[in-house]
């Protein structure tokens, strides 16, 4: 069986015709649409295994790549912040080649969400078959304060010594209240599936991903569906609300889980998180596109 519970794999090229590895998790009959997910920073696509199987059982199925830096890495590293754009771009052509006339989701978790927010705002044309995007904890803002002689020299050491180790705790124990997963983290650390270190030039590339975001959320045009977790030890909360409060009220439909630490797709609650989004994609799923529901819950 496969480690993460994938039917199958498949692969396409990315910047430079670099093998890119992809997860598939389909149902038996024809989907009702795809969603096309991005993983977050440090992480794998397998990660994607509880929703996957979730939106399996309704008749979704699930595509996710390994980004650049990240398969069997224990240190992270990219070149620039836009191979991720350029990659799910190519993506995407992979995903309408190979599920034709399917209508697609953008599903994105952590730096995951700020490499869709990217895509959506600055890469993708309008096009009938991108429903919306459903996004988890975007990593707009850090929520560890960085101290500030370092964020000074962060450009100079990304410069001088770009893969030199950002120094970092490890916040493993506080991505997911459910100690299974948090299991399954450790052992994919150890295994060196999931990352647990990355370069200073991918922190810095991070952090000019998160800058300009205030002045580009106003614009953005698709239906959005977001969840925020409350008590996120990784991004903050109060500062992603802000800038989600940016966008048309009529595209976004936005949650608060109060409780849930990062990961709300592993979080205990995380069938009813899976229920909801269910629900939105379905509404979306005979809506033009450029209609939304307008909910947004109370802030943290």
């Amino acid at each position: 069986m496969n480690r993460f519970s994938e039917d199958r794999f498949a692969t396409f090229k990315g910047r430079h015709g670099a093998e890119r590895k992809i997860h598939i998790w389909e149902p038996l009959e024809a989907p009702a649409g795809v969603l096309l997910a991005i993983h977050g920073g440090l992480a794998h696509a397998g990660d994607y295994v509880t929703p996957a199987l979730y939106f399996k059982q309704h008749r979704f199925a699930t595509v996710a790549f390994d980004l650049c830096g990240h398969e069997n890495a224990r240190r992270v590293d990219i070149p620039d912040f836009g191979i991720f754009i350029e990659e799910v771009e190519l993506f995407q052509h992979w995903v309408k080649q190979h599920f034709p006339g399917m209508p697609v989701f953008i599903m994105g978790h952590s730096m995951g969400a700020l490499i869709a927010t990217r895509f959506g705002l600055e890469r993708l044309e309008r096009d009938p078959l991108v429903k919306g995007f459903v996004l988890s904890s975007p990593y707009y803002v850090n929520a560890i304060k960085v101290p500030a002689v370092l964020e000074k020299l962060s450009g100079v050491l990304a410069t001088l010594l770009p893969t030199m180790k950002v120094p970092m705790a490890s916040l493993t124990d506080l991505l997911t209240h459910d100690v299974a997963i948090t299991a399954r983290h450790h052992r994919d650390e150890a295994d060196n599936v999931r990352a647990s270190e990355c370069t200073v030039r991918f922190g810095v590339a991070l952090q000019g991903a998160q800058k300009g975001l205030a002045s580009l959320m106003p614009t953005w045009r698709w239906p959005l569906y977001a969840v925020v977790a409350g008590d996120d030890k990784l991004a903050d909360p109060k500062a992603t609300l802000d800038l989600l409060a940016m966008v048309d009220p009529k595209l976004l439909e936005c949650h608060v889980q109060h409780e849930n630490y990062h990961e709300n797709f592993n979080e205990v609650n995380r069938e009813e998180i899976f229920a909801d989004i269910l629900r939105w994609m379905c509404a979306h799923l005979s809506n033009p596109v450029n209609q939304g529901l307008t909910q947004v819950s109370d802030p943290v």
